[in-house]
């Protein structure tokens, strides 16, 4: 695939394109990680910046601090990670997540499939989400297996513990955890059945995750994201902008 340069001119050719892959789509679905949410000043803890960060402050990278052995080992110093940098409250859904969540309530798209654990998809409508790494918003107690909404974990003084005395966890995948298989199972099914892919925000080197896009079988596949990834030459259209600024010039009736 030929590279063009990222012109004003050019830019409006490819939002033309996009509009006309989804207008003739019936089956969309979204594949998004980390930079559908850096808009909505959710930072992304795998960049050069938030390795650093982690360092600094926590004296682990973060590969090392979001392992379940260490949450195992040092649930306090992992909770101060977790509550510090990941734990996200606040935000609010950008123009991506409005754009998605408008794509499907006209039907077009079908699923969304998210790496990312902040829930800013449900908040802004969308209603089928496969949330391969789990969600801040579901937590539960690993004695008695009591559920917890985000706020026992975020106004906890510093380990939050069930009534039980159990510690309660946030359903959010860990390094050295597998996925669900029911959420991977509806992911894949969703791509499988898809006619147009859209794949945004993500560098595709995190894995399983990276992986499902070779199930997509369909007609158009659409990547965005800032910069160049391995799938760039597999593409029909490659757009290096920001997720935001490309979806919100979207308009399928």
């Amino acid at each position: 695939m030929n590279e063009i340069k990222n012109t004003k001119s050019d830019f409006e050719q490819k939002i033309d394109n996009l509009k006309q892959m989804l207008q003739s789509s019936r089956r969309v679905v979204f594949l998004g990680g980390a930079g559908v949410s850096t808009e909505s000043g959710i930072s992304d803890f795998r960049s050069e910046n938030g390795i650093f960060k982690a360092i600094q402050q926590f004296g682990y990278p973060p590969e090392e601090l979001l392992s379940h052995t260490f949450f195992v080992r040092k649930p306090d110093i992992f909770f101060r990670y977790y509550k510090t940098l990941l734990l996200t409250t606040d935000a609010k859904p950008n123009a991506a997540h409005a754009a998605l969540a408008k794509l499907e309530a006209q039907g077009k798209l079908t699923a969304v499939v998210t790496q990312n654990i902040d829930g800013l998809h449900q908040l802004a409508g969308s209603k089928n989400v496969y949330e391969l790494h789990g969600s801040i918003h579901r937590n539960h107690c690993m004695r008695c297996g009591r559920a917890y909404g985000v706020e026992a974990v975020a106004e906890a003084a510093d380990i939050p513990r069930c009534a039980c005395g159990g510690i309660i966890k946030p359903d959010v995948v860990l390094y050295e955890e597998g996925l669900d298989q029911q959420t991977v199972e509806g992911a894949v099914h969703a791509i499988a059945r898809a006619d147009c892919m859209i794949v945004a925000g993500t560098s595709l080197s995190v894995y399983p995750a990276a992986g499902f896009i070779r199930y997509f079988q369909g007609e158009h596949f659409v990547l965005i994201n800032r910069d160049p990834t391995p799938a760039d030459k597999l593409a029909d259209l490659v757009l290096h902008q920001k997720v935001g600024q490309v979806l919100s010039q979207i308009q399928v009736r």
